[in-house]
């Protein structure tokens, strides 16, 4: 009888809009500051007590909420976008949302999360991401 080789723990592939939402987590928790909380069982992302990101991700959605006090009208423009429910809309938060087999920008969610942790963030930790950025190049 062959001897079975011990599988060790692998990570299960991460499917459908998982990695994409692994991906923006990943890269909102970079911020200065930036940590992560479930409230409403909703993933957020936060700088000093304040949301700055709305994420949610799985097999079949993703959904990424923004506030965009520069973009806002731009961004609704984008067949994706739509102003945020229970009045946030109105104070220029933003959400895209996509299912299915649908292309996500990511380099324009990205630049939407700039914006809206920039917006959120004290404008302290805000301007160090200028001159850190200024100092990269």
């Amino acid at each position: 009888m062959p001897v079975k080789k011990k599988a060790g723990k692998k990570k299960p592939a991460q499917s459908g809009f998982r990695r994409g939402e692994a991906m923006l987590r990943k890269r909102a928790l970079a911020y200065p500051e930036a940590y992560e909380e479930f409230p409403w069982g909703e993933r957020v992302i936060k700088v000093r007590k304040k949301i700055f990101l709305f994420l949610h991700g799985d097999a079949k959605t993703l959904r990424v909420t923004t506030k965009l006090p520069l973009s806002y009208g731009a961004a609704l423009l984008a067949p994706f976008a739509k102003p945020t429910g229970y009045g946030l809309g109105k104070s220029g938060w933003v959400t895209a949302s996509f299912a299915g087999t649908e292309h996500v920008p990511y380099d324009v969610l990205l630049s939407w999360m700039d914006e809206s942790y920039r917006a959120i963030a004290p404008k302290r930790l805000s301007s160090g991401l200028i001159a850190a950025k200024k100092a990269q190049k």
